[in-house]
């Protein structure tokens, strides 16, 4: 079974940078319990600080959906809108 890697980049804006990084850190312990993920790694940027990186790996796409449907992440993107300047996802496949 090929696993799905997940990269995605969140880039607060200076102002929200704490507000952000704690909205985010909420969503670690949660996620980590769901059924099929097997890593969920928060990163921030050690030259700039307003950038965020979740590093994750799920069993299949279809249990990251659920996760991406989950009410947590609603409650993140309400907690942090307006926020976030700019958000990027990656859906990836380790090759090697």
């Amino acid at each position: 079974m090929t696993t799905l890697t997940i990269v995605a980049n969140i880039l607060a804006n200076e102002d929200k940078i704490e507000l952000v990084k704690a909205e985010l850190i909420k969503l670690i312990d949660i996620t980590r319990a769901e059924k099929g993920c097997i890593n969920y790694d928060l990163h921030q940027d050690n030259e700039n600080p307003a950038h965020f990186t979740f590093y994750e790996n799920w069993e299949t796409r279809e249990l990251w959906q659920t996760h991406m449907g989950n009410t947590h992440l609603a409650e993140y993107m309400a907690a942090t809108d307006g926020a976030v300047a700019q958000f990027t996802l990656s859906e990836m496949t380790k090759i090697g």
